[in-house]
């Protein structure tokens, strides 16, 4: 009965959205204009906290050991599937200790080349990485990122063997890209649409399986590797144990923010669609999402312990 007491008096007191990465990308922009929306519905401050470090697993293992009573939540990010396989000693597992919300938006990668890289195509660029094995650098922002899964994704699909190139973050990558120091990167659609738009870089293809309408022009990599897919979700996650009144709750505002036609054009602006469900369709995207990754992170041989 305290848990249904607690439940209908929800919330009661400010709510904290934990992010795993530092002020400004897209994770955080999420964030913020959630909490912002989310302040409005719930008539109580959202405070964002930015906690990076050990690839969102300290932002993660902060969301776990925090009580399970919906006032703390993860921006939950493509690394939390990831990051399942690529490190052996977790102190969590993340589907099983964080209970999911609501998904935010889903949102593709873009395969892109510097403009000292020959090839004008995906088929171009496949013929010469098979011409030059082990001579093309792959930029990424860190081991384990979807940069760098979606890019191994493709070496495996496409049978091509190019050199991976980690950097510390998507900025020093994209300098490097530009100035031709790493030929191709796979980097997020709303890090490199300046750059593209600027001409300053190539697109070749976006990696999900319908073309993404910020690039409306760009075809996507499935039309020449048969069964190519790599998209990239954000979304809330809550300790596991959350009463589901609070859980449904929160999934029902966030539903409503996903429906906001203000909300929506923010959205569309980061280069993504809106992923409205329940939490149990969430939930399955983030099975999903862990075994897929899986394999490509098992494929790749990358470790990050």
């Amino acid at each position: 009965m305290a848990r249904m007491a607690a439940a209908q008096s929800y919330p009661s007191r400010p709510l904290r959205i934990i992010v795993g990465f530092a002020p400004g990308g897209t994770a955080d922009t999420l964030a913020r204009l959630l909490g912002q929306w989310l302040s409005e519905r719930l008539g109580q401050p959202v405070i964002v906290e930015n906690r990076p470090g050990a690839g969102t697993n300290i932002a993660t293992e902060a969301v776990v050991n925090a009580a399970p009573d919906g006032y703390t939540l993860l921006l939950v990010s493509p690394a939390n599937t990831i990051n399942a396989t690529l490190y052996d000693k977790l102190n969590f597992n993340f589907l099983r200790d964080i209970a999911p919300v609501a998904g935010l938006i889903r949102a593709p990668n873009v395969m892109e080349v510097s403009l000292s890289v020959p090839a004008k195509t995906v088929p171009e660029f496949i013929a010469y990485a098979k011409t030059n094995p082990g001579k093309i650098n792959m930029a990424s922002a860190g081991i384990g990122t979807s940069q760098h899964v979606s890019g191994e994704l493709f070496k495996m699909m496409a049978g091509v063997d190019m050199t991976h190139v980690p950097y510390r973050g998507g900025a020093p990558a994209l300098t490097d890209l530009i100035s031709g120091q790493v030929q191709v990167m796979f980097d997020n659609v709303s890090s490199s649409i300046g750059h593209i738009r600027a001409g300053k870089l190539r697109p070749l293809a976006v990696t999900t399986a319908i073309r993404s309408d910020v690039l409306p022009d760009v075809p996507t990599l499935g039309d020449f590797v048969p069964g190519y897919e790599a998209s990239f979700a954000n979304g809330v996650g809550a300790p596991k144990g959350t009463p589901a009144e609070i859980v449904e709750r929160l999934n029902k505002e966030i539903n409503a923010g996903l429906a906001d036609p203000t909300i929506r054009a923010r959205l569309a602006d980061l280069g993504g669609t809106v992923l409205v469900g329940s939490p149990a369709d969430y939930g399955k995207l983030l099975a999903d999402e862990t075994e897929k990754w899986g394999k490509v992170v098992k494929f790749s041989g990358a470790r990050a312990d």
